[in-house]
């Protein structure tokens, strides 16, 4: 895990000068494990380059990434990133967990030269972070991970977590929630991610109906489908289909949010020198805006 600093402002604003805070998560879509010798074929030199360039015109305080790569022929993406937004960022690899051996997995990750995992960059300083090994109830060779960084913000503590779930491993989202809970402070803690389930999947209702987590863009856009994915890249038109992208969380005991806004970003492609069409990912991006508020101040609010 690698953790890179900038000096970028600290974010205030809403009532009492502190504004909203704006979270985005977003899948970058990597370049697959050869790429640490070979040319990939997703471009992700042009898709990094446009997405940044969306990335800042979205004014956001953190942003929670999924495959995030480090690799000889790209560089450290989510340093890269951070340095092109001025945020600081703490990335964590997933493939140096493949076979739960220290030694072993750091010598295939080194012969490689590649690393994919999940990152998060936060207008904030991060003050202290920490990688959690998912189960593979379905995949063995298929190792996921769950990043938790602590912020420190206008607002107190925050707890920030990216994750990337595998396809079809409902106890990884389980083992995810309950770690969540298990973590949680004073303020909102913050779940967010690709989940590679659909928001009627039977984990993440149970998560949202008994362990009082919140959808933030259904519940600010209560009949909206916002699909997420599977873009084709090189497509000349839209092909996402469903909503896996999410940006999730839980009240903390001193502080709570609440959603303002939320809608889907790093939607548009672009072209590539030929004129061809490319898109940013195979993935959209989700913009949640949300109001932290003391609880006491949050219930006169209800009344």
């Amino acid at each position: 895990m690698g953790v890179a600093l900038s000096n970028g402002p600290v974010s205030a604003g809403s009532e009492d000068g502190v504004r909203p805070l704006r979270v985005v998560t977003y899948n970058l879509l990597h370049d697959g494990p050869g790429s640490g010798f070979f040319k990939g074929s997703t471009y992700l030199e042009d898709r990094l380059e446009m997405a940044i360039r969306e990335l800042k015109t979205l004014d956001l305080d953190i942003l929670a990434v999924q495959e995030a790569s480090d690799s000889r022929r790209h560089g450290n993406v989510p340093e890269r990133l951070a340095r092109a937004l001025g945020l600081h960022v703490v990335f964590a690899s997933a493939t140096e967990h493949i076979f739960g051996l220290r030694p072993l997995d750091s010598v295939i990750v080194g012969l490689l030269g590649f690393k994919e995992g999940s990152a998060i960059l936060s207008r904030f300083p991060i003050a202290a972070s920490q990688v959690y090994e998912l189960p593979r109830c379905v995949s063995w060779y298929d190792p996921r991970i769950l990043l938790r960084a602590e912020l420190s913000t206008a607002w107190g503590p925050l707890q920030i977590f990216s994750v990337h779930t595998a396809r079809g491993d409902e106890c990884q989202m389980e083992r995810v929630g309950e770690i969540v809970r298990d973590q949680l402070g004073e303020g909102p803690s913050l779940l967010m991610g690709d989940f590679n389930t659909p928001e009627t999947s039977k984990v993440l209702t149970t998560l949202r109906n008994e362990a009082g987590f919140v959808d933030a863009f259904r519940v600010a856009n209560p009949k909206a489908q916002g699909p997420t994915v599977w873009q084709r890249i090189e497509a000349p038109q839209s092909t996402v289909s469903r909503r896996v992208d999410f940006i999730l969380f839980l009240n903390g005991r001193k502080s709570t949010a609440s959603v303002l806004s939320s809608r889907i970003v790093l939607d548009r492609p672009g072209q590539l020198p030929n004129g061809s069409t490319l898109w940013p990912s195979d993935h959209h991006g989700v913009l949640a805006e949300l109001a932290i508020l003391p609880v006491n101040r949050a219930q006169a609010n209800k009344r």
